[in-house]
């Protein structure tokens, strides 16, 4: 509980004694009584009257504030006494449970919040100095010691240690880095000491745009929100005017009607109006629902993004990076007159001089050491391979295209995969098979997104058909589309958006910069933020901080169950403030029940809000 609630419960204490007292004790003489109540409304009140009198002089004036303040002055006014303060306590326990519903919201993405770094230990010169982390170039090389944050986003260049990521990706599992790994600012040092060059400065550095994302995320409303906008702000001057013709319009035409009653009457029909539960539930619930995503590492751009997607009925997912892990492996060697690791060894050592991510792939099966004074002559064919002169021999590492241009008979392998042909002094050696694995999550993506009524799964990518075929077979994904550019991802996405129904939804994830452009135009972009690219993170909406594709699936499921109590909450109150309003009206209502239904609602409404921050992946 923060001061300002402390102060708030003080108030509410002291006022609730005073009353207490007036009641149990009763005083000579009904001023004494009466001075008590007072007392004890401008304890408990005086800060909703001045919220009312300062929006008049705003021009905010149909409030809460404003319809509490007339009806307990209004009490006042007609002998009332314990009702009016009765009435200002009970909303400012409303208000007290509101504000205590809220600061539980935002304990939730606490997490998130704390990993903004207060420091960089940074080597200048001889020394180490302590700077802010926006005091830090590109290049600097930063110290960072066991149980530190990590400032800035970088590469390893000395030590190793498990690393605490769970505020960036909600995984409580620590993960090992060591020399040459990228490292991502916002995590927590476990135990080594790590010595880490800087990749990127303090405003592009992972940290920043997370806490940029969540400060920003309650910023853009969702069409719920907005509708609780609108209602309020016509609702509201429209029960006041209906107030003051029930006290005014029926002691004038009703024979023997007190205006006195008819006044009450008014009254307790403004304490019911104020329309609490929802101007406070429904923000309340998108909030939670931002939150309980934010636990999971999924960060949620706006309440309007979180809104739409429980509507979603197409995703469109591209492959390498998403679907599958993005790391080429060697998973096969078929050598022909040399053994495997000999064909491995000659294969590595033409591509020693490529960073091609097959060439690296070759590089890190092989895992000895290259002796670079052995290769000579090296000379990379596009879209072919390499020819590379390696210990006096001529050796050929590429595809179907190299062997053919070069003469060189070869068994077609029938493989699934990228097949890398190997040639030695014009003779074919055999092949080696380089796939990109199928993610372990991806199936329980493919199966989530079932289970919450997608009704459609496609896979676009640029990747070669052979491969695309069997990654979408081996998933059930529905349809796919292979060796796209990305101009070929933008038409099919645009003729899939034509597919689905007015109020459906197309999701697009994706992690490479050429995902950009089709995560923009899709109705929610979705970048996978663990090993994503700084341009497909901010065009996208949503932002997966690990690579499991099954968290999209959650934030359906987060979306969905964040609807369906918004909708209750709308149905809820609207219908018991309709209810009592009518009862209050005719004078079957007394102001009790009027603050005891405003107050009732607003509470369970708030319970039922919160009910979204319990939700388990």
């Amino acid at each position: 509980m923060n001061k300002k609630m402390k102060r708030q419960l003080i108030k509410i204490l002291i006022s609730f004694l005073l009353v207490v007292i007036s009641l149990l004790f009763k005083f000579d003489g009904e001023l004494y009584n009466n001075i008590i109540y007072i007392i004890a409304y401008i304890i408990v009140g005086y800060d909703i009257v001045l919220k009312a009198v300062k929006n008049i002089f705003r021009g905010k004036i149909f409030d809460e504030n404003f319809l509490m303040t007339v009806a307990t002055i209004g009490a006042f006014c007609i002998g009332e006494f314990p009702e009016a303060v009765a009435v200002m306590l009970f909303y400012q326990i409303g208000e007290l449970f509101q504000n205590y519903a809220v600061d539980s919201s935002r304990k939730s993405i606490a997490n998130i919040m704390d990993i903004r770094p207060d420091y960089a230990n940074v080597y200048r010169g001889d020394e180490i100095e302590r700077v802010d982390p926006d005091k830090v170039d590109i290049g600097e090389i930063i110290l960072i010691k066991p149980g530190e944050k990590v400032p800035l986003d970088g590469v390893v260049v000395e030590g190793e240690s498990m690393l605490n990521t769970q505020a960036l990706t909600g995984e409580s599992m620590p993960k090992k880095v060591t020399i040459a790994d990228e490292v991502l600012s916002g995590s927590i040092n476990n135990d080594g000491i790590l010595k880490i060059k800087v990749s990127k400065n303090f405003e592009q550095s992972t940290v920043s745009k997370i806490l940029d994302l969540v400060e920003n995320a309650t910023s853009r409303k969702s069409k719920s929100e907005n509708f609780i906008s609108k209602f309020a702000k016509y609702y509201t001057p429209i029960v006041v005017i209906i107030a003051v013709i029930l006290a005014v319009l029926p002691p004038l035409i009703i024979k023997d009607a007190l205006f006195s009653d008819w006044l009450y009457r008014a009254l307790s029909f403004l304490v019911v109006s104020c329309p609490c539960a929802l101007v406070i539930s429904i923000p309340l619930s998108f909030f939670g629902g931002i939150g309980a995503a934010s636990k999971m590492g999924i960060l949620i751009k706006g309440s309007n993004y979180l809104e739409a997607l429980a509507n979603t009925e197409i995703v469109v997912c591209d492959k390498t990076g998403t679907l599958t892990e993005g790391v080429f492996k060697v998973q096969e060697i078929n050598a022909i007159g040399y053994s495997d690791d000999e064909l491995l060894k000659y294969a590595a050592y033409a591509e020693v001089f490529s960073n091609h991510p097959i060439s690296l792939s070759l590089k890190q099966a092989y895992k000895k050491e290259i002796n670079k004074k052995l290769v000579t002559n090296t000379k990379e064919i596009s879209g072919e391979g390499i020819i590379a002169k390696v210990d006096e021999k001529i050796v050929l590492v590429g595809n179907e295209k190299m062997m053919e241009e070069h003469n060189i008979k070869f068994q077609k392998s029938a493989k699934t995969g990228t097949i890398v042909y190997v040639a030695i002094n014009n003779e074919f050696k055999g092949t080696i098979l380089i796939t990109d694995k199928i993610k372990e999550d991806s199936y329980e993506a493919i199966k989530l997104f079932r289970n919450n009524y997608v009704k459609k799964i496609v896979m676009i990518t640029g990747d070669r058909d052979n491969i695309s075929s069997f990654v979408a077979n081996e998933l059930k994904i529905d349809e796919y589309h292979a060796e796209l550019l990305p101009q070929d991802k933008v038409f099919w996405v645009e003729k899939l958006m034509a597919q689905k129904s007015a109020d459906g939804k197309l999701i697009f994830v994706g992690d490479g910069i050429n995902d950009a452009p089709v995560l923009a135009l899709s109705d929610i972009g979705v970048a996978m933020g663990g090993v994503g690219s700084d341009a497909a993170i901010e065009a996208a909406d949503v932002v997966i901080m690990t690579d499991e594709p099954s968290k999209i699936a959650n934030s359906i499921q987060i979306s969905k169950k964040t609807m369906r109590i918004v909708r209750q909450n709308i149905v809820f109150a609207i219908a018991v403030k309709i209810g009592v309003l009518i009862l209050s009206a005719f004078g079957f209502a007394s102001m009790w029940a009027a603050v005891f239904a405003d107050v009732g609602v607003s509470v369970l409404a708030i319970i039922n809000a919160l009910k979204i921050l319990r939700i388990k992946k």
